[in-house]
């Protein structure tokens, strides 16, 4: 199996209706670009319906089933975006389906698949056991299997996101692109490859969930059991050796970044670029933000694949980076355990224009003497000079303060 220029553009042709598919926007941003020393256009793929790419591959092979007349019962497994996207195309050109999702998928992805009209099963407790699971119930008559990236028609569709690129960045120098299962950076570098061999590709992964490096390294696919990051929608914890032949002709780097990269860098992406995306999605700003990727003068392309995040996933998030920047303060205050102590304390934070969100007494604790307490504050501030401030005014009125984080 491979996939070709030609499988790309046919791919597009079939893309009917921007109800389903559209061509996502591009725009230029000037903090990324300072922050990083290149000319950054951001691709904004997360404003697809279903919220990723996702979509792009799904309808191109599932629109060719439905033209030639079949009626099979579409099954697939996803952590959630292909999940949407296979949902969303089933139901567009009138085939029932059934996504197989793990137990611990986002709710925010599982309640919108279903809203797109596929039935949902959840099983296992890691993608791998939910892909296994499908592979079995598609193997029932009748049954349709669409793997999230071991097939060309998968793999064409989302290489469209390459043919717009390149159009609406003609001047491109590099693209950096996450990678999950490797069916989007193996469309798309094998579409940009070839429409100009010098456009540079780089891929990115999360290091828990990074298979491509020891994959390219040993010439052969290999598995993550238990991928582990923030960024569900690209912990597959396997590529194909479709993918991989694709990586290995075309992709020019490949690089890991750690979950708390990731973190800030959705928190970046909210700020400057006033967008919401998800961990899969700000990979490609951590990577740019990373020491690993250098675009110092280059016009770059960091793609934003997905915008599907958890509610819950963006607290953990964002209360890590707001944590990281110490805008988020942790502060243990040792006192006499007597009235007034925590109003004097609270009073000294406000003063610096502080905000107080929680506080607590300690008193069981080994360390202390008798008639002492500790007081354990959670404080917002503007960040490290101004967490500094606070520190120091408590200090200065003789307190014994320790910072937890």
């Amino acid at each position: 199996m491979t996939v070709t220029l030609a499988d790309i553009e046919a791919a597009r042709e079939r893309f009917d209706d921007p109800d389903i598919v559209r061509q996502t926007p591009i725009e230029t941003n000037r903090s990324l670009s300072k922050m990083s020393g290149g000319d950054v256009h951001l691709k904004m793929e997360h404003l697809q319906r279903t919220g990723s790419f996702k979509t792009r591959g799904a309808y191109n092979k599932l629109k060719q089933e439905a033209e030639a007349g079949s009626d099979k019962h579409v099954v697939a497994a996803s952590a959630g975006n292909h999940a949407q996207g296979v949902a969303l195309a089933a139901t567009t050109v009138g085939l029932e389906s059934t996504i197989v999702m793990p137990e611990n998928a986002p709710q925010a992805k599982v309640d919108a698949t279903r809203s797109y009209g596929a039935s949902v099963e959840l099983h296992g407790s890691t993608f791998g056991e939910a892909m296994s699971y499908a592979q079995a119930k598609a193997e029932e008559p009748g049954m349709l299997f669409v793997h999230a990236y071991d097939d060309p028609d998968i793999v064409a569709g989302q290489g469209t996101l390459g043919l717009e690129i390149h159009e609406q960045v003609p001047d491109v120098d590099t693209v950096i692109v996450p990678i999950g299962g490797g069916g989007l950076i193996g469309g798309i570098s094998t579409a940009l490859k070839s429409l100009d061999d010098s456009i540079r590709v780089i891929g990115v992964q999360a290091e828990m969930a990074s298979t491509v490096p020891d994959s390219l390294q040993k010439g052969i696919p290999v598995d993550e059991e238990s991928p582990k990051t923030i960024a569900d929608g690209i912990a597959t914890g396997s590529i194909s050796s479709l993918t991989l032949g694709l990586i290995e002709d075309h992709v020019d780097e490949v690089v890991t970044v750690s979950d708390d990269q990731i973190a800030r860098s959705i928190l970046v992406v909210l700020e400057r670029a006033k967008q919401l995306v998800e961990g899969a999605g700000a990979a490609s700003i951590a990577a740019l933000l990373s020491d690993a990727v250098d675009v110092e003068d280059e016009t770059v392309v960091p793609l934003l694949c997905g915008g599907n995040i958890d509610m819950s996933m963006l607290q953990t998030v964002l209360t890590h980076a707001l944590t990281d920047r110490s805008q988020l303060l942790r502060l243990r205050i040792r006192i006499r355990d007597e009235p007034g102590e925590m109003g004097r304390i609270s009073g000294i934070i406000g003063d610096e224009g502080a905000n107080i969100r929680t506080v607590r007494h300690d008193r069981a604790v080994g360390d202390l003497h008798v008639g002492d307490a500790y007081l354990v504050f959670q404080v917002v501030t503007s960040g490290e000079g101004h967490a500094k401030n606070v520190i120091e005014a408590i200090e200065d009125v003789g307190y014994e303060v320790e910072r937890v984080n």
